[in-house]
């Protein structure tokens, strides 16, 4: 599995779109968070905190997510390199994980240059920051980016289309992200609104970036990012 792991990473970095994905994603979240005005600019909101981008990363990872798991397995088939690895004694289970993990490395190095903002509003603010809440926004993060990487592997192992895997996870990170909160705004019913609330994503990230870590979220996480995962085998094994 390391070695596939690698080999993932390394197929990332050898083209020039893997740099051109993460060199958009660091100027949109910079851009937005110390030069743009509005709602997510740092300084301008006159508070040290991070609450912007964990606002913002969301909205942004609807599309950086999908671009780097779009040709995980939909690349593979085009070049006809996955019969290949499916000829090897692997497990397919191992070939999905190996993915899930490169990919979500990848995702993992796009967000560590924002521990540079971590530093400059400590540097900037009087009082300090309150780290509770910048740990369970990163902590929410990571599961967050768990979650689309699922989506992004489910959707690319449907077809060998990179475009059309692309989209697909579009949508389907969006409706999980958003569609349960739109569903729930529909109801008048109060308890009606909440199960509805509790079956999408925003809510359980959202609880997270306010630095609650509760363990009915992380479970939450872990068991839709399983699902997708366990999908996703069975999708290959069926090919296989």
């Amino acid at each position: 599995m390391k070695y596939l792991i690698r080999k993932e990473i390394a197929g990332f970095f050898s083209s020039a779109i893997g740099y051109v994905i993460l060199f958009v994603w660091l100027l949109a979240v910079s851009l937005m968070l110390w030069f743009f005005a509005g709602d997510y600019n740092l300084p301008d909101g006159g508070y040290a905190t991070l609450r912007p981008l964990f606002s913002l990363a969301p909205i942004l990872f609807l599309f950086l997510v999908p671009a780097t798991t779009m040709r995980m397995f939909a690349e593979e088939k085009r070049m006809g390199t996955l019969e290949l690895l499916f000829s090897r004694p692997l497990k397919i289970s191992s070939i999905v994980m190996s993915k899930f993990w490169s990919a979500w490395l990848l995702m993992i190095i796009a967000l560590l240059p924002t521990l540079l903002y971590v530093i400059s509003i400590y540097l900037l603010s009087m009082a300090g920051l309150d780290w509770g809440e910048i740990i369970g926004g990163y902590c929410g993060l990571l599961c967050l980016l768990a979650t689309f990487v699922s989506f992004g592997l489910f959707t690319s192992s449907l077809t060998s289309n990179q475009l059309i895997a692309f989209l697909l996870a579009i949508v389907l990170s969006f409706t999980a992200f958003y569609g349960f909160e739109l569903i729930a705004s529909l109801t008048n019913s109060g308890s009606l609104h909440n199960g509805w609330v509790e079956l999408g994503i925003q809510a359980h990230y959202q609880s997270m970036a306010r630095g609650v870590i509760d363990t009915r979220d992380l479970i939450y996480f872990a068991s839709v990012t399983f699902f997708f995962i366990y999908l996703t085998v069975q999708v290959n094994t069926r090919k296989r």
